[in-house]
């Protein structure tokens, strides 16, 4: 099935099948565009695991999915509420670190909580995950407002091309729709600011590389990929503007988790006194803890991840060893930057500074989730 990423969200309804959610699957990306079709919670579970879907908000709007299709289950099998239970728990530990999973299970169980287990439940859990969805996308395409008005600012003042670095991938690709840190990117484009952007590989799954390269080139967004361990020689020698990446998790005082890497160019960029930009939805913030390197959970990934490298060979993907299957792998997936590197998050509520004053203005704010 084809899919159009311009025009489309990531995650949808089947058309054919209403009891169908379908999103993009991202593991045959770049090379080949193919969907996946979620029609139940272990569909669910898996699509979020296996890196079927990626980044936080879209792992936030399956989870919700995933939670409908659990109560549509329990309502067909009569299992009762204590299979659901058993279901949140599952999907709540596919991926450890990105706090929009539980911010999704728990939007929907919220909604169903109190109500007897049958057929009406289990639209109330769809209007649920829906909804989800929508604000979800609306989050995203207000970050880009308010990103824009900071590369516009700069332009205003380079008054030639913008070059953007950025890490891992944040856009369209990693939301239900629009982006994080690609948002502002997308519509200074709309908008004719002339913009480049710098793009990590992101071992070793390659996101940056396989996902953000190839919806930049979607849009027809100038970018250049280059190698991990670049992007501090590019700061030195003033061929980076700014710096801006997602999240995974965020506290309360501003301490982040995103894509593993993140932390080595937010040192650069301090070190090149080139501005650090975090875009991110309030559903990836996490009011409940403080110490990003103590409260945040880490995921660790399978070591194969790091021993092999997907790639295209004679029209086929292929996986290629890279190292000696004896040898120890460490691969963890996420790292945490303080606060104190961070020059401002740039949310769907606006841009704050990242330290507890400023954002307990967030805090305090009442959302959707």
């Amino acid at each position: 099935m084809y899919f159009d990423l311009k025009n489309n969200r990531t995650i949808w309804m089947s058309h054919d099948n209403p009891k169908a959610i379908l999103t993009i699957d991202q593991r045959f990306l770049p090379f080949e565009k193919k969907v996946f079709k979620i029609i139940s919670f272990s569909d669910a579970v898996f699509a979020i695991n296996n890196m079927v879907v990626r980044g936080a908000p879209l792992i936030g709007a399956t989870a919700a999915y995933g939670m409908y299709l659990s109560i549509k289950e329990a309502v067909e099998k009569q299992s009762g509420q204590e299979a659901i239970i058993r279901d949140s728990l599952t999907l709540l530990s596919s991926r450890p670190t990105a706090i929009d999973l539980k911010k999704g299970i728990e939007y929907v169980l919220n909604v169903i909580k109190n109500n007897n287990l049958n057929h009406h439940i289990v639209s109330m859990a769809l209007d649920a995950a829906n909804r989800y969805a929508d604000c979800s996308a609306r989050q995203c395409m207000e970050i880009g407002e308010y990103g824009f008005e900071i590369i516009q600012s700069i332009y205003r003042k380079k008054k030639k091309r913008i070059n953007i670095l950025t890490h891992c991938n944040a856009g369209k690709l990693a939301t239900v729709d629009y982006g994080t840190a690609l948002s502002p990117v997308y519509l200074a484009n709309i908008k004719n600011i002339p913009v480049h952007i710098w793009v990590d590989e992101t071992r070793p799954r390659n996101q940056g590389a396989f996902l953000t390269a190839f919806e930049l080139d979607e849009n027809h967004i100038p970018h250049t990929v280059i190698a991990d361990n670049t992007g501090g020689h590019l700061m030195q020698h003033s061929q980076v503007d700014m710096v801006l990446v997602g999240a995974d998790r965020i506290t309360r005082i501003g301490d982040t988790a995103n894509k593993i890497g993140t932390y080595l160019k937010a040192l650069a960029a301090n070190d090149n006194h080139v501005p650090f930009y975090v875009a991110a939805p309030m559903s990836t913030f996490d009011f409940s803890i403080n110490n990003g390197l103590t409260e945040i959970p880490i995921e660790q990934r399978d070591a194969v991840e790091v021993q092999k490298i997907k790639g295209l060979c004679c029209d086929k993907i292929v996986d290629i060893k890279l190292i000696n299957e004896n040898t120890s792998v460490a691969n963890y997936s996420f790292d945490v930057t303080p606060a104190r590197l961070i020059t401002a998050f740039i949310t769907n509520l606006g841009v704050f500074k990242a330290n507890k004053k400023d954002l307990s203005i967030l805090f305090n704010n009442k959302t959707d989730f």
